[in-house]
């Protein structure tokens, strides 16, 4: 498929959305605040998919449903840490709350930027205190309850000078759903020496769209590793976070585990942007493809400074004749030594590797599914342990349902 012909198809797919988002429901019921324990169990249920669990369990929990914050709490231990609060509520509290409102992502950056900024639903601000190590992972929820529901979140999350935090954040729908429109605008901000790992777990329906936006602005000597899992149908994805790396010796890497299914068509890339001496990247991508699902990869590297380097490795398997996966990567040089570099490889299971474990005593299923857990491994993102078996049982479950 041409680049033109795509690009004309994305414009036609958007408008279609544009229509549908403006006869969606912007007026769903007020829900109280409550302890996850107390929310109805198909909502406990279906955030423990996503990584939320209890909140004695995790630093802090920020957890909203529709347009409703219910949970905000922060464990005793962490008090003085770490702030949680809706971003609404942000706006409110700090005066300098301005400086980082819109600041990363531009409200004109399209429509569902637009959408945002004119009708915005809380989301949630993050702060992890300056030198504070917080040794519990922090977690926030973003689910949707009312059927054909337009959500519109912002969220804010700022890492202090030498701090060092793990962000989980699970966004699901009720099982009940049978369609809306998700906005999520994110903004981060790690600050000189500081650590953020964030982990962003969807499981929409098939009959769901999907729109985040998000960037990170990276200090000096300072990480950020961004870990993105879907598992899930999803009627539309799209999604392009961008990192600037802006200080010395800044980091960032991007880790993708991407399930398509069904009627899906999911674009989903990453960004990287190197302004300054030592600057590092990594984009890391691992898509599968089966049914009718169509999967864009993308992956942009670009090097704007002569001590820069960054590698983009995407690899796709197709688990079916209809699918389709399609990479794009791109590596742009704008500094002399910048040293930037790609791999990329998409293809069936090989049959050797098949014939190898039946060799072993599995059988051919047996085989293909211990192939696409192999393929689906997430050992490389330093999850808890709790949420690290979770996924395991979901890769686990999803590999026999694909074969």
């Amino acid at each position: 498929m041409s680049n033109e012909k795509k690009n004309r198809e994305e414009r036609n797919e958007d408008k279609l959305l544009e229509n549908f988002a403006s006869r969606l429901s912007r007026k769903p019921r007020k829900w109280q605040a409550c302890a996850l324990s107390n929310l109805p169990d198909e909502i406990i249920k279906r955030a423990y998919e996503v990584g939320v669990v209890p909140e004695n369990s995790r630093a802090a929990t920020y957890f909203q449903i529709d347009h409703s914050v219910i949970s905000k709490a922060i464990q005793r231990t962490f008090q003085g840490q770490i702030e949680v609060m809706s971003t609404k509520e942000a706006m409110k509290k700090y005066d300098w709350f301005k400086k980082y409102w819109w600041r990363l992502v531009s409200k004109d950056m399209d429509q569902f930027t637009r959408l945002a900024y004119l009708k915005w639903d809380h989301g949630y601000f993050i702060r992890i205190l300056e030198d504070q190590k917080v040794t519990l992972p922090l977690q926030s929820c973003l689910f949707v309850f009312t059927d054909y529901l337009n959500q519109n979140v912002h969220n804010v999350v700022i890492a202090e000078p030498g701090s060092e935090a793990q962000i989980i954040t699970g966004c699901a729908v009720h099982p009940n759903i049978h369609g809306g429109l998700h906005v999520g605008i994110s903004e981060f901000y790690i600050k000189e020496d500081a650590k953020l790992t964030f982990t962003m777990i969807h499981a929409w329906n098939r009959n769901f769209d999907s729109r985040p936006r998000s960037a990170a602005l990276i200090g000096d000597n300072a990480t950020f590793v961004s870990n993105y899992l879907l598992f899930q149908p999803v009627k539309s994805l799209q999604m392009y976070p961008v990192a600037y790396c802006k200080g010395v010796n800044s980091r960032v890497e991007f880790n993708n585990i991407i399930y398509g299914s069904g009627d899906s068509r999911i674009d989903v890339g990453s960004k990287v942007i190197l302004q300054n001496s030592e600057a590092r990247g990594e984009i890391i991508t691992r898509a599968i493809a089966t049914d009718n699902a169509k999967i864009y990869a993308r992956g942009l590297l670009q090097g704007e400074h002569e001590e820069s380097r960054a590698h983009l490795e995407c690899r796709g398997l197709l688990l079916s004749d209809r699918a389709m996966i399609y990479t794009i990567p791109e590596l742009l040089a704008k500094a002399q030594g910048a040293e930037l570099s790609h791999e990329a490889a998409v293809g069936k299971i090989a049959e050797e590797e098949i014939y190898y474990l039946m060799a072993r005593g599995f059988s051919e299923k047996e085989a293909a599914s211990l192939i696409v857990r192999g393929f689906m491994d997430i050992s490389i993102f330093g999850l808890p342990k709790d949420l690290e078996e979770n996924i395991k049982r979901i890769v686990k479950a999803t590999a026999e349902r694909a074969l």
